[in-house]
């Protein structure tokens, strides 16, 4: 049951990356990322009253439990955590080609995989270091590719606010199984929803403060139209989100295979890269997306 949740995330996440993308071309970023923000924290406030009012039983699948020192302070971690990501990804994916930015986001389970080595004292295996080498590997070729369309790996900005997102997105990952495993494996078995919806609440507040830090600074920005690709940004986040925690919260769901399942998306959106999106070089980023998918399967192999 776990995997499908988890394959459905990818499919979910995929969709919010090209609608993600659609929206930030020729706009504002920062008021895209506030609008979106904004609409997910508005679709989480009513179960939040609703569940603190008493009208929505416990047993419900959408009561959001409040636990203000045992969750409250982590969550409020990760709406920052996932904040930083999400503001250099929208600045990453506004400036580069789909199909290299998801390439790049396909190598977070690896980067997981050795925040896990390095942060927990896990071991690899042979199986898994050849997924990470593979990954590596990949990474190379697809900044050979990058320099056909002018993008340097080494100076571009753009990479590196991409890079950082999915480094900041692998630790996330982590901390997310901190939160949801049970506290007999050492997490603190937070409620999928008081995560998923304290947490959206969190993130616009600090969006809001966000906003008003960079616009005293800088005066107006980027002019801004409307797109009704930007509520779809929410739409699909908040379904990948909470089928990825669901999957999460499943007994025997294994983080590592769940992170590399959600990255799976990167197949949905480096399609409609190409298709809808007319970007180019598509072949050779096919290759260096082949090995990154590859490098996966060894992961896989050497989890189980």
């Amino acid at each position: 049951m776990w995997l499908t949740l988890g394959f459905l995330s990818a499919l979910l996440l995929g969709f919010y990356d090209l609608a993600k993308k659609t929206s930030l071309r020729d706009n504002d970023v920062l008021v895209v990322l506030l609008l979106n923000t904004l609409f997910c924290s508005v679709v989480f406030c009513p179960p939040v009253i609703a569940s603190a009012m008493g009208f929505i039983s416990p047993e419900s699948n959408i009561f959001v439990p409040w636990n203000y020192r045992g969750g409250q302070p982590f969550i409020l971690l990760k709406s920052m955590m996932v904040l930083a990501s999400w503001v250099l990804g929208y600045y990453g994916i506004k400036s580069l080609p789909l199909t290299i930015v998801g390439p790049i986001n396909a190598t977070r389970p690896m980067m997981a995989l050795v925040g896990a080595l390095i942060v927990f004292g896990e071991r690899l295996n042979l199986l898994q270091w050849l997924g990470v080498i593979t990954a590596i590997v990949s990474f190379f070729l697809l900044s050979r590719t990058g320099k056909k369309e002018g993008v340097d790996f080494l100076h571009n900005r753009a990479v590196v606010f991409v890079v950082a997102a999915a480094v900041l997105g692998a630790a996330n990952t982590l901390y997310d199984k901190f939160l949801m495993a049970a506290p007999e494996n050492g997490g603190l078995g937070l409620d999928r929803m008081e995560v998923l919806s304290w947490y959206n609440i969190y993130q616009f507040l600090w969006m809001c403060m966000l906003v008003a830090i960079m616009r005293r600074g800088k005066g107006k920005g980027q002019a801004f139209r409307w797109l009704w690709s930007i509520p779809l940004i929410s739409i699909f986040l908040i379904f990948s989100d909470f089928t990825y925690l669901s999957a999460l919260s499943c007994n025997g769901a294994m983080v590592s295979i769940l992170s590399m399942v959600r990255r799976s998306n990167v197949l949905v959106s480096f399609t409609f890269g190409v298709l809808l999106l007319g970007e180019k070089n598509w072949r050779g980023k096919a290759l260096d997306l082949l090995l990154v998918a590859l490098g996966m399967v060894f992961v896989w192999l050497g989890t189980h």
